[in-house]
């Protein structure tokens, strides 16, 4: 009973000094298995794909920090079984996600939840969402608006169908009056005290939320509509293509320029004859492609280029009327006025006596002194934006037209 014992005790170093050995050996071999792996393909490991979603990819990618992207990236996609990585990057493990076609912020999300578009159709808070909405509006009108023109307002919005969104911009704060109008609990009310309508166009009427609407008019308030149809309107828009429009003024009443006076001789036009001297050329403004901006209405196309040119401290929107051009082509032919649904300006002052008045001076003239200055700010502006344009292409810039 005591041999055994014996020998247990001259067999035991010997054991642990092959136990060192071993596990020496293994370390060692783990250790230039680790350095090499990045070179061993899935292949050559002959290693079940399977393993590969444990992998710490962060180790990866921070001690290989020196490789190119592009090799990154098909390293990667070998691990991932040849996963297609020019539109999905799955980064660290398979639970983050990396779009980079995504809109900017959005690269974290899977494309199919992105919604990059929105609107102004109003929704239930019940139900299924599906059902919401019983019909959906394809066109939009705005009016910025104050109470003291709620009789107008309501005269103007009866001649839009239910085919269009209402939305009414209040500069005077005053809103809860309106509801007196069964049309205006289902308009969208957005009001901030002392704004102009570009003010709001800039904020509010973002390309990627007006989206879902063909047209969009961006209407003052003192305009009279006894001679207007809406409907009609789109009809003769689309029949002669205009990507920018506007209907005709009634001749003798705020009128400014002749190319914006209505004809009672034809349904659209879309040049006209000005003053001496105020068109170098027949198809630039104000003799052609060339619009007011009390009444203008655009396309959806042509808005995504007009808001971006909209600046945001230039809140009067003067001389935009002269730049519309620049956000369709050929603009002579696509920007025109609609004489057979005509309206009248009225010239109602509303804006003016929103400004502050100053010793020996009403209201309405520091207003009228800044339209002035913003019209010359705006055309100092696009020149100089062409100017350096065509310098940083190594282009003589040709004559400018802005006004």
């Amino acid at each position: 009973m005591g041999t055994p014992f014996r020998s247990g005790i001259l067999r035991k170093p010997n054991e642990t000094m092959r136990l060192m050995v071993t596990t020496f050996v293994g370390v060692v071999f783990g250790f230039f298995l680790g350095v090499s792996f990045p070179t061993l393909t899935l292949t050559k490991m002959n290693l079940p794909t399977s393993l590969f979603p444990s992998i710490d990819l962060t180790y990866i990618e921070d001690k290989y920090a020196g490789l190119s992207s592009q090799a990154l990236l098909n390293a990667l996609s070998s691990l991932k079984g040849n996963r297609d990585t020019s539109t999905y990057f799955y980064r660290y493990n398979d639970t983050e996600i990396w779009v980079p076609t995504n809109p900017r912020g959005a690269e974290r999300l899977p494309p199919n939840i992105i919604a990059a578009e929105s609107d102004f159709f109003l929704r239930r808070l019940w139900g299924q969402p599906s059902e919401d909405l019983t019909i959906k509006p394809k066109y939009l009108v705005t009016f910025t608006v104050g109470y003291d023109q709620m009789k107008n307002i309501d005269a103007a919005v009866k001649k839009f169908s239910e085919n269009f969104t209402i939305v009414l911009f209040h500069y005077d704060d005053r809103t809860s009056e309106w509801d007196e109008f069964e049309w205006s609990r289902r308009a969208i009310h957005v009001s901030a005290r002392k704004q102009t309508k570009w003010w709001y166009a800039k904020r509010f009427l973002h390309p990627d939320i007006v989206a879902p609407y063909d047209y969009i008019f961006i209407w003052d308030e003192d305009l009279g509509v006894e001679h207007f149809d809406a409907e009609e309107y789109i009809k003769l828009v689309r029949k002669h293509g205009l990507e920018i429009s506007q209907p005709g003024l009634e001749p003798n009443n705020g009128l400014t320029w002749q190319m914006t006076k209505r004809r009672g001789d034809s349904e659209v036009h879309k040049v006209t004859e000005e003053r001496p001297g105020w068109c170098n050329n027949p198809h630039v403004p104000p003799c052609a492609a060339f619009v007011e901006i009390m009444a203008p209405v655009f396309s959806r196309d042509s808005w995504r280029c007009v808001w971006h040119m909209i600046q945001n401290d230039l809140v009067h929107g003067w001389g935009l009327d002269f730049a519309l051009r620049k956000c369709v082509e050929p603009a002579h032919e696509k920007i025109g006025v609609v004489d057979s649904q005509w309206i009248v300006h009225q010239s109602v002052p509303s804006l003016g006596s929103q400004g502050q008045a100053e010793i020996g001076r009403a209201p309405w003239e520091g207003v009228r002194e800044r339209c002035g200055k913003e019209w010359i700010m705006f055309r100092d502006r696009m020149v100089n934006a062409e100017k350096a344009y065509f310098e940083a292409m190594g282009k003589d810039p040709p004559n400018s037209t802005a006004h």
